[in-house]
């Protein structure tokens, strides 16, 4: 009991996971039904433009603050902070820039939906550093702490506006809120603090590694985001809201466990591997094996309940999207496993090989989606993704097991 509870346990973490996407669930379930696909739609739109920034200025400074060798300096640090800081202001002044342009593209006449999520990255970056290093010294039982308690107030603000008529705009509401109290809570609680002063030397040896993190930003932008800029701008919000909902749901039910987990494996990886490259392969394998076989359970239980799900949590407005959610729910497995070899792989220092995987799941969209979209429509989308994420897990797969 003694070593489940200490600060660096996975307990943290997975009490992480079950809160923050327990309650991410209930806020977009509740509001789902609440507003219908429409809305969720509009809000779909608005933040795909802040996926879409802030992948495209990715630094992988946070990643590469986890994996170095050597723990940064405050100094270090104070450069990290600015460098994000500067791209937060960037992101925002772009995305405020770009709004009006994303209403009239994606149907979404005169909501300001797209000017209140430009709000969201400079939130985001003027978050401490020392984040990153309570990573990197895996003190899980902080991290839960403040990520708890942002999601409170996310969900219950949320909600709130959602009961009080404020439509699709109590969603991103709810999100404001729950970042801004996020960013205070790593200056209040995590150290080291770095200067607030504007510097940016002394970073110049992350650059090696966070640039293939930049590199399989841009490419998963493509990957993540194309489908839905399709649907979006050729059938819609509504049509978007459902495809977005069968997705969400699909990725609150399988892949964010997964996603949460690597939270926690890519610096206990990244540990052991500074140690003892061979202890590190053998915890890698483990983990490997328990999630293909959790997500192979989890598939055909989820596939077989996907109509009678659908009908009690969100009603009968949402039925369309139940063949979709099939699909997604093999996507999201893959994604699952995919997530594990991404830790490992960046743990030990290859963070090419997640990229060049990206890189090769884009060359399987653009040869498959156009036929499978002449032959099953907005489904083949997802069909063409399930190809795309098998042979960016296959090669994965192969590179993790190839000695280096």
């Amino acid at each position: 009991m003694r070593a489940s509870l200490a600060p660096s346990a996975a307990t943290w973490v997975l009490a992480q996971q079950a809160a923050v996407r327990g309650l991410v669930a209930i806020k977009f379930l509740a509001i789902g039904r609440i507003l219908g696909p429409a809305a969720i739609g509009s809000v779909s739109v608005a933040l795909l433009a802040v996926a879409i920034a802030e992948s495209l200025s990715d630094t992988g400074l946070a990643q590469a603050i986890v994996q170095g060798k050597d723990a940064p300096t405050r100094n270090e640090l104070g450069a990290v902070f600015a460098t994000l800081v500067v791209r937060g202001l960037g992101v925002a002044l772009v995305l405020l820039a770009l709004a009006p342009f994303m209403a009239s593209q994606f149907h979404l006449g005169r909501s300001l939906l797209p000017q209140m999520a430009a709000a969201l990255p400079l939130v985001r970056g003027v978050a401490s550093p020392g984040y990153y290093v309570a990573q990197r010294e895996r003190r899980f039982s902080s991290l839960a702490a403040i990520e708890i308690g942002a999601a409170f107030a996310d969900c219950g603000v949320g909600l709130a506006f959602a009961l009080s008529g404020a439509g699709a705009y109590s969603v991103l509401v709810g999100m404001l809120l729950g970042e801004a109290l996020k960013s205070t809570l790593t200056w209040a609680a995590l150290a080291p603090r770095p200067p607030l002063a504007l510097r940016w030397s002394g970073i110049g040896h992350y650059i090696g590694f966070s640039r293939w993190i930049w590199a399989g930003s841009v490419v998963n932008l493509v990957l993540n985001q194309f489908d839905k800029i399709v649907v979006g701008r050729m059938l819609g919000p509504a049509q978007l809201g459902a495809y977005q909902m069968s997705s969400r749901l699909a990725q609150l039910l399988l892949a964010d466990a997964a996603i949460a987990l690597s939270q926690y494996l890519f610096p206990t990886f990244a540990a052991r591997h500074r140690t003892d490259a061979n202890e590190a392969a053998r915890l890698f394998k483990r983990w490997l094996a328990l999630g293909a076989g959790a997500a192979v359970l989890v598939v055909l239980a989820l596939r077989a309940l996907a109509a009678p799900l659908f009908a009690l949590v969100l009603g009968p407005q949402w039925r369309p999207a139940v063949p979709l959610f099939r699909i997604f729910v093999v996507n999201m497995a893959l994604g699952a496993l995919i997530a594990v070899l991404v830790a490992y792989l960046r743990a030990r220092g290859d963070a090419r090989a997640p990229a060049q995987a990206s890189a090769m799941q884009v060359v399987v969209l653009i040869a498959v989606v156009p036929a499978a979209m002449h032959e099953w429509g907005v489904m083949g989308v997802a069909r063409g993704m399930t190809a795309g994420l098998a042979t960016a897990g296959a090669w994965m797969l192969y590179r993790a097991f190839k000695s280096r």
